[in-house]
C-alpha cells in the first residue's frame, strides 16, 4: 500500500521554525493534508518528539521520532529511530558533542519545548543551530548502531548539503535514500553522475511553518503506517 508521508518537520524548537509549530498544530495540520506519517526532525535536538507522538496517537497519526543533525562539514542529515529511547540516546550522543554556547534569543529566536497539549514546559538554551563536533561518517555508523535510517538531507541544494559541502555522496557507506527538494535539479544531478540513479528518493518539506507541511501524494509503499514497516520501506 502507499503510505503519504513527510519525513522532515521541524518545530518550534528548532530556533528557526515558526512559533506556531507546536506538537497539536503540526499533527493536526498533518492529519488535515491526509498524511498517514511525519517525521519530527528539529535542529541537533529531539526535545519535542514524545509530545508529538503522544498527539499522533490520538489523531491517529504515526510520528517517527527524529532528528536533523548538523555535522562538523555542516551537512544536514535526517536521523529517524524507530523509538524515543533510541531518539533520546542519540540526543546524548550529539548534545556531548555540541558547542557549549548558548542561544541567542534574540539573534536565532527562541527554542521551545512544549507538552502533548501545547503548554510550553521549557526553553532549550544550547546553540541549536550549531554545528555538532561530528563527521558525516561518525553520524551514519551512530545512527546505524541505533538502528536508524540515515538520510542526507536536501542533497540538491547549495548549502547544508552533502553535495555542496563534500561534492560527492560516499559511496562507502551503506546509504540507501537520500532526500531532495526539487525534482529538477535532482535530476540533473543524477543527469551528469553527481548523485547515483540507484539511490530511493523521497521528497521532504524541511517545514518551518505550517503551511509548508507537504500534502497528500508524496508517498512510500510500505505494509502498514507502523513505524516497523515505514523503517522496512525506507531500507
Amino acid at each position: 500500500m502507499k503510505i503519504h508521508v513527510d519525513l522532515h518537520i521541524h518545530t518550534a524548537l528548532s530556533p528557526c521554525g515558526n512559533n506556531d509549530m507546536t506538537p497539536n498544530n503540526i499533527v493536526n495540520m498533518a492529519f488535515l493534508k491526509g498524511l498517514d506519517a511525519i517525521a519530527i526532525t528539529d535542529h541537533n535536538s529531539s526535545e519535542n518528539v514524545k509530545a508529538c507522538i503522544d498527539v499522533g496517537k490520538r489523531v491517529g497519526i504515526t510520528v517517527i521520532p527524529g532528528m536533523e543533525l548538523q555535522t562538523k562539514e555542516d551537512i544536514h542529515v535526517i536521523c529517524l529511530f524507530k523509538n524515543i529511547d533510541f531518539a533520546m540516546r542519540f540526543q546524548d550522543y550529539v548534545y556531548n558533542n555540541l558547542t557549549t554556547d548558548k542561544n541567542n534569543e534574540k539573534i536565532f529566536g527562541k527554542q521551545i519545548i512544549y507538552d502533548e497539549e501545547d503548554n510550553i514546559i521549557g526553553y532549550n538554551d544550547r546553540l541549536l543551530l550549531a554545528s555538532s563536533n561530528i563527521s558525516f561518517d561518525e553520524a551514519f555508523y551512530r545512527v546505524k548502531e541505533l538502528e536508524g535510517v540515515f538520510i542526507p538531507a536536501h542533497v540538491d541544494r547549495d548549502s547544508f548539503s552533502v553535495i555542496s559541502n563534500l561534492g560527492f555522496i560516499p559511496d562507502y557507506l551503506e546509504i540507501k535514500i537520500v532526500e531532495y527538494n526539487s525534482l529538477e535539479k535532482l535530476k540533473k544531478f543524477v543527469e551528469v553522475g553527481i548523485i547515483d540513479k540507484n539511490y530511493k528518493f523521497i521528497k521532504s518539506s524541511d517545514a518551518h511553518n505550517l503551511g509548508k507541511i507537504l500534502e497528500r501524494g508524496n508517498g512510500i509503499s510500505a505494509k502498514n503506517t507502523t513505524i516497523n514497516a515505514i523503517f522496512n520501506a525506507l531500507n
